[in-house]
């Protein structure tokens, strides 16, 4: 059996793609053990189909914490038996493309956005110009690599001349051993809900203004489900802003539980703004949940996801990132009951076709040739 070893620089937790990725390997023969990193507030590891190890670092983020965890990723596979290496993002490709030069093994990248374009990396030329560097001396040389959707493949063409195959981040297919009722979860019953998730909840992805916007609503609650930088600054707002019950939050859970609380919302709401290249052409996973869970969307008009949401007529577009625009686009949805009926008809068979059963035969066609 061949020995693949796939590497993260997140927590292994949440990580649905990387997830689907190895199980798509498993499934494919190989023996797989996916690395990644521990933190404090990690959460239990479940049952998965492969091996999994959690690295202790003694940074958490920043320069000292890239270079430790490069350093250590580097000797954990000098050490290992492995016959194809698998890395995700450009934080993890200089030791995997170092070690495939160096022991002459295969190495499948796999990009999930155009990491120099992240905006935490704007107004930070150094550690900008570190990164394209970095990109600069591996990339050309990849042999096998995948992208996230097509806009991010034409930008990698233009600048590096690397034809990157498209595997979207669809989920698999939606079935829950127990559909959990909103008093189960804790949830107003009388009230229409809306859902923000994420396990990138940041800056300029729209959170403050979805926040904002509850002020000039009735009857309606925000739920935001998940993780990010901005996580703490939303709950202030909410606190100081007379949002009191208007605004619930939850952290960062499991897959199956999260798609609990996402299956029973009236409305899902992906806001990324195109404040920079890689928002611009993002193509963000809780799109693909929302669908999965049934439930019309409300998004911002960034070209991947328009093309989603018109091709399969599964939502809306908000006017504007402006709090009381929102507050009315969210208000038109919710008070014409046909047409969310329709929304929800289309998202479910749109939900037949987005899935991982579907998508997976891209990524096996890279695997296998």
């Amino acid at each position: 059996m061949k020995r693949v070893i796939v590497s993260v620089t997140n927590d292994l937790s949440t990580d649905q793609r990387v997830n689907r990725v190895c199980s798509c390997l498993v499934e494919e023969g190989y023996d797989v053990k996916l690395v990644g990193r521990q933190l404090n507030n990690s959460l239990p590891m479940d049952t998965r189909p492969y091996a999994t190890k959690r690295m202790k670092l003694l940074f958490r983020k920043g320069p000292l914490f890239y270079a430790e965890y490069n350093f250590r990723l580097f000797l954990f596979l000098l050490f290992s038996k492995v016959d194809l290496l698998y890395s995700n993002d450009l934080d993890t490709l200089l030791p995997n493309y170092l070690m495939s030069r160096l022991r002459g093994k295969e190495l499948i990248y796999d990009s999930h956005e155009y990491y120099t374009g992240v905006p935490e990396l704007e107004g930070r030329p150094f550690v900008k110009g570190i990164w394209q560097k970095i990109e600069r001396f591996c990339l050309p040389k990849v042999k096998k690599a995948i992208t996230v959707n097509n806009s991010i493949a034409k930008l990698y063409k233009q600048e590096y001349g690397v034809e990157m195959a498209v595997v979207r981040n669809v989920p698999q297919t939606l079935v829950l051993k127990e559909q959990k009722t909103r008093e189960q979860l804790g949830l107003p019953v009388n009230k229409k809900l809306i859902i923000l998730q994420g396990s990138g909840i940041n800056v300029d992805r729209g959170g403050e203004e979805a926040v904002q916007a509850m002020k000039y609503l009735d009857d309606i609650v925000l739920l935001v489900l998940g993780s990010g930088d901005v996580i703490e600054t939303l709950k202030t707002m909410s606190q100081e802003g007379g949002l009191k019950g208007k605004v619930i939050f939850k952290g960062r859970l499991p897959f199956e539980e999260m798609m609990q609380y996402t299956r029973i919302a009236d409305l899902g709401l992906t806001l990324d703004k195109d404040t920079n290249i890689n928002y611009r052409y993002s193509l963000p996973n809780k799109l693909f949940d929302y669908i999965q869970a049934g439930i019309p969307v409300l998004a911002s008009k960034l070209p991947e996801v328009e093309t989603i949401i018109r091709q399969y007529g599964v939502g809306n577009f908000i006017p504007s990132h402006k709090p009381e625009d929102i507050a009315a686009k969210m208000k038109e949805m919710l008070s014409n009951p046909n047409q969310i009926a329709e929304w929800k008809q289309k998202s479910s068979k749109a939900a037949q076709q987005l899935c991982w059963d579907k998508e997976k035969h891209r990524l096996i066609s890279v695997i296998r040739n």
